[in-house]
């Protein structure tokens, strides 16, 4: 699968908000969001603040957050776009839903990872087992009550050494929960409504594609 090689901090500027691609460096005084907090290039720091965009520009920027929140290129976030318009219910929601529930985000949710690269890197590893199975597909749907947790010859990598003390501090979201005495997460639930809070807003994504 393809990656979006472009420098993070640059895609985050591009579409003007932290998008949590930077791990720990995303509160750091030294985020270049915080420091050049306007759209990479020669001309950024002249570019007209408060701009209007054609509904076209609004509705693409949206996707766009949305695909480089999650690592997606164009071809595979389409395909979710498709599979949310099928299920039943909001399709906006559903979307939202399809996409916090692949294993790598998941992983990120947990605490297990800083990163969304850094979870699927992980997955790919072949560090994460779900249900006690090595899973190393990241773009895999976790299902309501599937058990993610790290194999056990894993844990003997410094990464999780280091990672593992942290995970005390961790709050997960309502529809999930994380013990981390046995260092491992269970998906209790699907994400409600109140759960699908983000920086993009996915009415605009599913208008881009009914256009």
């Amino acid at each position: 699968m393809g990656r979006n090689l472009e420098p993070k901090s640059k895609q985050e500027r591009r579409e003007g908000v932290n998008l949590f691609l930077k791990g720990e460096k995303n509160t750091s005084p030294k985020n270049p969001m915080i420091k050049r907090p306007y759209p990479p290039g020669m001309h950024g720091p002249n570019l007209k603040k408060g701009k209007r965009q054609s509904g076209y520009g609004e509705r693409l920027r949206e996707k766009q957050k949305a695909k480089k929140t999650y690592r997606l290129l164009e071809r595979e976030f389409h395909r979710y776009f498709v599979k949310a318009g099928k299920m039943a219910g909001n399709t906006s929601e559903n979307l939202i839903k399809l996409l916090e529930t692949r294993l790598d985000n998941v992983i990120y949710r947990l605490g297990f990872a800083d990163s969304r690269d850094s979870a699927r890197q992980l997955v790919n590893h072949g560090h994460i087992t779900v249900n006690s199975k090595v899973l190393g597909i990241p773009s895999a749907n976790v299902n309501v009550g599937n058990i993610i947790g790290i194999k056990p010859s894993a844990m003997v990598n410094k990464y999780w050494q280091d990672r593992l003390p942290k995970l005390a501090k961790v709050e997960t979201p309502g529809w999930l929960s994380l013990n981390a005495v046995e260092f491992n997460g269970k998906m209790v639930s699907l994400p409600a409504k109140d759960d699908l809070v983000s920086t993009f807003d996915p009415t605009l994504i599913i208008e881009f594609y009914s256009r």
